[in-house]
């Protein structure tokens, strides 16, 4: 018999710029994607009808995406050998809406 297919540890750190990036791209839009809904649906759901759940479980989403989303940069920016300039502005494009979707398109394509 042979046996399952096991998920080696650490396969997100394996030495393969390609997978990282195309990582790094797909989360950027999540995370670009949930920061949106973070600020123009949960944010006035909360604060103009007194709805505060949706900001919970989109925050929480969005931290988690967020979190992801910064090391996949520096993974990348170890992988590919990107300037500091380069990295700092994936980062400091997180911060901006529809920043991350910039980024993808303009950074995240080699």
């Amino acid at each position: 018999m042979n046996a399952p297919n096991k998920i080696q540890s650490g396969f997100i750190l394996k030495n393969d710029p390609g997978k990282t990036l195309q990582r790094l791209r797909i989360v950027a839009i999540l995370e670009g994607i949930s920061f949106l809904i973070l600020l123009f649906v949960a944010m006035p759901l909360k604060y103009l009808y007194n709805q505060p759940e949706m900001v919970k479980k989109i925050g929480m989403l969005h931290g988690w995406l967020f979190v992801l989303y910064i090391l996949l940069l520096a993974l990348a920016h170890y992988q590919l050998k990107w300037t500091w300039f380069k990295t700092g502005l994936g980062f400091v494009l997180s911060l901006v809406p529809f920043g991350t979707f910039y980024a993808e398109r303009k950074m995240f394509r080699e």
